[in-house]
């Protein structure tokens, strides 16, 4: 089978695509064929060995497929690497796809679905009519983060590095969009709030873009972090601070939630539910060859990319 592999690490140019022995499902496992892969922002973590988890090499790189397992259409985050032709994954962690919900969408919901939906009512305890900022507004979590807000009735402050990306944002219900670039975005997000902090901000960024975020916090307002895709840290906070303030760091990583059912397997089946009915639109932003792996990485990197970017196995 046609898979991409890493056998040194090194970012988008370490991958390469070879031909591998496909996968030998283990007890609980099945194989799938793979009819769409998912990229993710930490796939280019895992290029570097910058990620979470420490990688392991020869390794090929992602986690998340959709593809046919005993006549099933799967969704399911896989054991043996993504970005391949086939794939193993476990049985209990398939999610059938309904009717209704194409491959594409239902790759937008396993990661980034799932990690809006967490990091808006899990961990950000997000109520109705409160304010809430949301970084990397038209990327795969921060379009779907729009659209949940909104069905969830707050306020969304929309930060975006493009005047397309911003118009995506609005399109998609933002109320304001504001530019993520700019020297005052401080000021940009209390203006957006009406002069007022806010009770929410979403932050994958990192560096000052987190520092400000927790800066127009309100008191009892809450910052949840799920990424660092500046790959810079934010200024270390002093516990006082937070004290001052009655404000809460909260961070999010999406694997605690494998093989938890119900923080997992049911959150997708009730964002396909909210598809199928139309009140969610998944943003798919490209589709790649699989043999275009690295250009896919490359344009994510560059941000040139919106929503949603998926792999084409057979090309």
């Amino acid at each position: 089978m046609k898979a991409i592999q890493i056998t040194a690490f090194g970012g988008p140019d370490s991958m390469h695509l070879v031909d591998l022995a496909e996968p030998v499902p283990g007890p609980g496992q099945e194989v799938i064929e793979v009819t769409s892969i998912g990229i993710n922002y930490a796939d280019t973590h895992q290029t570097e060995n910058s990620y979470l988890s420490p990688q392991k090499l020869p390794l090929v790189p992602g986690i998340e497929v959709v593809g046919i397992a005993n006549g099933r259409r799967v969704l399911a985050p896989v054991d043996s690497g993504g970005y391949a032709q086939k794939a193993r994954a476990h049985s209990a962690a398939m999610i059938e796809i309904p009717n209704g919900v194409s491959d594409e969408q239902a790759l937008c919901m396993l990661v980034q679905g799932s990690t809006a939906w967490h990091i808006l009512k899990t961990v950000g305890h997000l109520q109705k009519g409160e304010s809430v900022v949301i970084h990397a507004a038209a990327g795969g979590v921060g379009t779907i983060a729009i659209q949940l807000a909104k069905l969830w009735g707050a306020k969304v402050i929309a930060v975006a590095s493009s005047e397309s990306k911003r118009a995506l944002a609005k399109s998609l219900g933002a109320d304001v969009v504001i530019d993520a670039d700019q020297d005052k975005l401080k000021d940009a997000i209390l203006e957006a709030n009406g002069g007022k902090p806010v009770n929410l901000v979403l932050e994958m960024v990192g560096g000052k873009t987190f520092d400000v975020s927790l800066d127009v916090l309100a008191p009892f307002g809450r910052l949840v972090t799920f990424g660092m895709a500046s790959r810079t840290a934010p200024t270390p906070i002093h516990p006082g601070v937070l004290m001052g303030g009655s404000k809460t760091i909260t961070g999010f990583w999406l694997a605690h939630c494998f093989g938890k059912k119900e923080l997992l397997n049911d959150v997708i089946t009730e964002l396909f539910s909210l598809v199928i009915e139309g009140k969610l639109k998944p943003v798919i932003g490209a589709t790649f060859g699989l043999s275009q792996a690295t250009a896919a990485h490359q344009a994510m990197l560059a941000r040139e990319t919106t929503g949603k970017i998926t792999l084409n196995p057979a090309l």
